[in-house]
């Protein structure tokens, strides 16, 4: 019971790594409050996990959506203690050069935009307690960018250096900022990096992650509970990988 009482949010809970990280702070322990802007998936996953859960339709992308997001952990909870910046989005695999500008701005600002609404919001009420958690998921591709995905890694690379950014400035609040780079994974998202989801892409995919797998939302789970717990009360500013060895 590593996460004891402690009040969470995660962002893009209704699937994937963030259903992950869900399902294992509450084994831990905690209550959590899951935003996703699928209002049905964030619903199940919380009617799957009983009483200490909640969901909370959000679009990260919405100032209002935030505000609205972190004020309903409050009133359900009585305050907050850990958020995790899970939701994300990619592109297909295309040339650089390719991409729509309207992916280009969605991918802004579900992936980069997104952790500074969350930060305005829930960084004062963490100055004033003293503590808190933001655990931002990034990627393996923000340190060893695949070829194609260049404005994904990009993204990705940003939530890197905000994370160090956000640590070196909180710490003295008693504020904890971490990462997580996972590698590929099996989650919905795992089709759209591949572009196409056949044997043979997913070959090529795991011949670069060393110990053979993709990575699971448990992996992601297991990970996101021990640098959100006291267990790493010294640790910040890291972005720890997940990746099987692909960044070695």
């Amino acid at each position: 019971m590593r996460l004891r009482e402690k009040v969470a949010i995660v962002t893009g809970g209704g699937s994937g790594f963030g259903e992950g990280i869900a399902r294992k702070f509450v084994t831990e322990g905690a209550h959590v409050l899951i935003a996703d802007r699928d209002a049905a998936a964030g619903a199940r996953v919380a009617n799957s996990l009983g009483a200490h859960v909640r969901s909370i339709a959000v679009d990260v992308s919405k100032a209002d959506d935030v505000r609205a997001m972190v004020d309903a952990a409050h009133k359900h909870y009585g305050g907050l203690d850990i958020l995790v910046n899970n939701a994300g989005v990619g592109h297909l695999p295309q040339p650089l050069e390719g991409l729509a500008e309207e992916e280009f701005d969605r991918i802004v600002a579900v992936n980069m935009k997104a952790l500074y609404l969350a930060a305005r919001e829930v960084v004062p009420r963490f100055k004033a307690q003293k503590s808190g958690v933001i655990l931002n998921i990034a990627s393996t591709a923000g340190v060893s960018p695949r070829p194609r995905l260049a404005w994904y890694n990009a993204s990705k690379g940003f939530v890197i250096t905000a994370t160090r950014a956000m640590a070196v400035e909180l710490a003295p609040f008693g504020i904890r900022v971490v990462a997580l780079n996972p590698v590929a994974g099996e989650t919905p998202m795992l089709k759209i990096f591949m572009g196409v989801d056949t044997p043979e892409m997913r070959a090529k995919f795991l011949s670069t992650i060393p110990l053979g797998r993709f990575s699971t939302p448990e992996d992601l789970g297991n990970a996101a509970c021990f640098l959100c717990s006291d267990e790493a009360s010294m640790i910040t500013g890291v972005a720890m990988e997940v990746d099987g060895g692909r960044c070695i």
